[in-house]
């Protein structure tokens, strides 16, 4: 089971999963095309970031947005749905080509949460922001 799942409080429900973007894995793609040649230390990189980018879960449900990382430790952000206060997209030129970018939703006081390489960052906006808390 993911995090997600297995942190769900009484009444809550799951809306969503955020997926990356494919132009995550483009580092993982240049160690393995690297590692072709020397099977080296490139390798393990490969392999490490094909690890870390499984480890990345990101969510929302019907009371808090959540962001966990970490392949073997945990460091788990989450933010109450009725925290919420902006959600900006953060877009560049290549990201609106292809259809990507990073989300942060700021929360009241200094708290903010990041989503990065988010696959359809005008999705997830829309997304977060109808969210009613129940």
């Amino acid at each position: 089971m993911s995090y997600i799942e297995d942190s769900l409080s009484d009444g809550e429900e799951i809306k969503e999963l955020f997926k990356l973007h494919w132009f995550s894995k483009i580092p993982m793609i240049i160690w393995v095309i690297l590692a072709l040649p020397t099977f080296g230390i490139t390798l393990l990189l490969a392999i490490w970031e094909f690890l870390r980018l499984r480890s990345i879960e990101q969510g929302i449900t019907n009371k808090r947005v959540i962001l966990k990382t970490g392949i073997i430790s945990r460091n788990s952000e989450e933010m109450k749905i009725s925290s919420i206060e902006t959600v900006e997209i953060i877009q560049g030129i290549s990201g609106r080509i292809f259809g990507f970018g990073s989300i942060k939703v700021t929360g009241r006081g200094i708290s903010d949460l990041v989503y990065k390489n988010i696959d359809s960052p005008m999705e997830v906006k829309k997304t977060i922001e109808s969210v009613e808390t129940t």
